[in-house]
């Protein structure tokens, strides 16, 4: 065994691929998950151990870490949904800024343990005047200044890791898996609204969930503290074109309908600023799973889904 790897929000979309990818690779993983209800939506992975503890008790978190001890830290708790964290915005502070200094804290004195943090993209710049974007953003802004200042004086090894839209096979709340279930739905024959689309024209990065696990292990075992590293494909994808991938692999027609006034609303940008991940390149890494490849495991997945539910 490489040594174990504390891995929370490891009930989430990325949480169960770095569990079982980093399972595979052999690490022994320690598993957080918030909730006993939680763990009862997970299946048994081979050199996985999963814990209950809530972030933002911070006994809790501290006499967990004393009692695994571990070896790296993969911290992708948290929440992530723009829409929601305008109807709950306290939650995202608690949850993305709260529970990142419990943990950080809970840490300190296993030095040169590295712990690498699940940033986003969707930050914005603190400098005055503050020009936030959404509560989501203002809280992923907050976290990540938080994280870089707290390892700078606490002396500890905290990489920053800034993915793009990650996607794969598995529950996500992403637009390419609300689009494949709604196809798989209407492949069934199970009558659905039109898929709503905030604006054809708007740009995103793309990258497999699988992939961004693979950087995350390499960024623990050879990122610099104090560093963040964009962990993307470089690659930007308009959301039509996105949707026309899993439109050519549908088996039946799939309506659409544009809706850019709740876009805008939401504070969502129409064009993402395009980053390549050199850093990451320059480390070896760069994607392996080709977009045509991901968009069909995702399809799958949901067909998959469909056929368990009869």
């Amino acid at each position: 065994m490489k040594g174990t790897v504390l891995v929370t929000g490891a009930a989430g979309f990325t949480g169960q691929h770095a569990c079982k990818r980093l399972a595979e690779k052999g690490y022994r993983v320690a598993a957080i998950v918030r909730s006993h209800s939680s763990l009862k939506t997970l299946s048994p992975i081979d050199h996985v151990d999963y814990h209950v503890c809530d972030l933002k008790r911070p006994a809790d978190i501290c006499e967990l870490v004393q009692r695994i001890s571990p070896r790296y830290v993969l911290h992708l708790a948290g929440k992530n949904s723009v829409p929601e964290s305008w109807a709950n915005p306290i939650l995202y502070m608690e949850s993305n800024i709260l529970g990142t200094i419990h943990l950080l804290n809970a840490l300190r004195e296993r030095e040169g343990i590295p712990i690498l943090i699940a940033g986003s993209r969707l930050k914005f710049d603190l400098s005055f005047p503050v020009e936030p974007t959404h509560p989501y953003g203002l809280s992923k802004s907050i976290q990540e200044v938080i994280s870089l200042a707290w390892g700078e004086l606490f002396h500890q090894h905290v990489i920053l890791a800034e993915p793009c839209n990650l996607v794969g096979p598995g529950p996500s709340t992403g637009i390419c898996s609300l689009l494949a279930g709604y196809i798989a739905a209407l492949e069934r024959g199970k009558p659905r609204p039109r898929f709503r689309l905030s604006s054809a024209s708007a740009t995103r990065d793309f990258l497999d969930v699988r992939d961004a696990v693979d950087a995350y292990e390499l960024l623990l075992r050879q990122g610099s503290a104090g560093t963040v590293y964009p962990v993307c494909s470089g690659v930007e994808r308009r959301l039509g074109d996105v949707c026309q991938s899993f439109i050519n692999l549908a088996e039946t027609e799939c309506p659409l309908e544009e809706d850019v006034l709740e876009a805008a609303a939401e504070g969502i940008p129409e064009r993402a600023a395009l980053i390549q991940p050199e850093l990451l390149n320059r480390m070896g890494w760069s994607p392996a799973i080709p977009w045509e490849v991901s968009v069909s495991d995702i399809l799958q997945y949901y067909r998959r889904e469909e056929a368990d539910d009869l």
